[in-house]
């Protein structure tokens, strides 16, 4: 095992890593838009029993709320690359922000329901103009490390999912919904105020430059062999995790006998875990490369859920969904294997146009699971969602070492 020394000496050159050339202000920037936007779409769900009683809605009218912004953000994925092409990424990344602090209070302050609705939907596109966009910049400002950058954003981001549902939970039990949507407000704002002026400024691809425009270009770029085998790996990756993060805690309490206070404290737990994963998996990529990485990353998360039904007791149960999470790891270094696969002319496109492909697939994840719930078969989902991971694994052991130019 590492030393505490060994380990402080690791940290400190992958902080000096992050932080040279003036980059280290804008990583934290967009680290923090990241957080903001990805801690709000997972908080709404929490802020749904208010919601409905204030605007006399019922269960399934709520969650086609929350699919709405699902959809939406999936959707949004391949206008926001074609956008980055168009004007650069940086003012996409600040049009994303801006849009988040309109819409989220507007959902604040919306009279009556149907106003709600396509506010929630203008949340999804905010999203779906930061996903593609923060990928395919930090990309190109930490060309030599992208992945440890980007796993840096990515578990600022899961921290975020994790700590502020239970911060919303909290405040919306004395002062109500609006009120937490309405105190995210000046957060984004002053968000948007830092990307502004620490990001840098970004060019538009060359117009004269972009064969990709066309469809056939576009095809071309997505179907190259590395593209194909890590966006179908990562499309599997995220339909299981889509299950499960949608259902967890329901699992924990009907069939586990949980109480709901420690049943989200472990789906919280989830996150965490995925926060440290996606740190040390954008780090070891480095070091073992993008190929084992991924495959020790997606059997070693498989094993403990195929364990989930099986196990028993509130510690062994925290110890599998720890190492559940792990999973997340999986994130940074698909997505820069895959951005840095794809031909630089296009790569925004591209990327934008994969996204909202795999999203829009992987989430009937939770839908997958839904229907087997229902039928009684809820261990028998988790197990199938393992096997998944593991033909994940055998899938990333095929794919190609990329080649250290871009």
């Amino acid at each position: 095992m590492l030393s505490t020394v060994q380990l402080k000496v690791r940290l400190e050159r992958t902080v000096a890593s992050l932080r040279g050339d003036g980059r280290g202000r804008a990583l934290v920037v967009i680290a923090l838009g990241w957080l903001l936007i990805l801690g709000t779409r997972i908080t709404i769900p929490v802020l749904l029993p208010g919601i409905k009683t204030t605007f006399d809605i019922d269960n399934a009218t709520a969650g086609f709320t929350v699919t709405v912004i699902w959809a939406v953000y999936g959707l949004s994925q391949f206008p926001a690359g074609l956008l980055s092409d168009r004007i650069g990424d940086r003012k996409v990344l600040v049009a994303s922000l801006v849009v988040m602090t309109v819409s989220v209070g507007a959902l604040a302050f919306a009279p009556v329901f149907i106003v709600f609705l396509g506010m929630a939907a203008l949340v999804g596109v905010g999203n779906g103009l930061y996903g593609p966009t923060r990928g395919t910049l930090l990309s190109s400002l930490y060309p030599e490390n992208d992945s440890t950058a980007i796993g840096f954003t990515l578990a600022v981001g899961s921290l975020g999912a994790a700590a502020l549902p239970v911060l919303a939970g909290t405040v919306v039990a004395r002062f109500g919904w609006r009120s937490v949507l309405a105190g995210t407000v000046p957060v984004f704002l002053c968000a948007t105020v830092l990307a502004w002026r620490a990001v840098p400024p970004t060019s538009p691809t060359d117009a004269a430059e972009v064969p990709s425009r066309s469809l056939r270009g576009l095809l071309a770029a997505v179907s190259r062999r590395p593209v194909v085998l890590g966006v179908g790996g990562k499309t599997i990756r995220v339909f299981v995790f889509q299950g499960l993060s949608a259902f967890l805690p329901t699992y924990l309490i009907t069939v586990k006998g949980i109480d709901e206070v420690t049943a989200s404290a472990l789906f919280a737990a989830l996150f965490v875990s995925g926060a440290v994963a996606q740190i040390a998996g954008g780090r070891a990529v480095t070091r073992y490369g993008n190929r084992s990485v991924l495959v020790a990353i997606a059997g070693a998360s498989a094993l403990p859920l195929l364990a989930l039904p099986f196990v028993s007791g509130v510690v062994p149960i925290a110890i599998v969904i720890v190492l559940i999470g792990i999973q997340l790891g999986v994130t940074p270094v698909t997505n820069t294997y895959i951005i840095n696969a794809l031909p630089p002319a296009n790569r925004n496109g591209a990327w934008g146009f994969l996204r909202t492909g795999y999203f829009l697939v992987a989430s009937t994840g939770s839908v997958f699971v839904g229907v087997l719930a229902d039928a009684g078969y809820f261990d028998g989902a988790l197990v199938v969602l393992g096997g998944l991971l593991i033909a994940v694994a055998v899938v990333f052991a095929f794919l190609p070492e990329l080649s250290e130019s871009r």
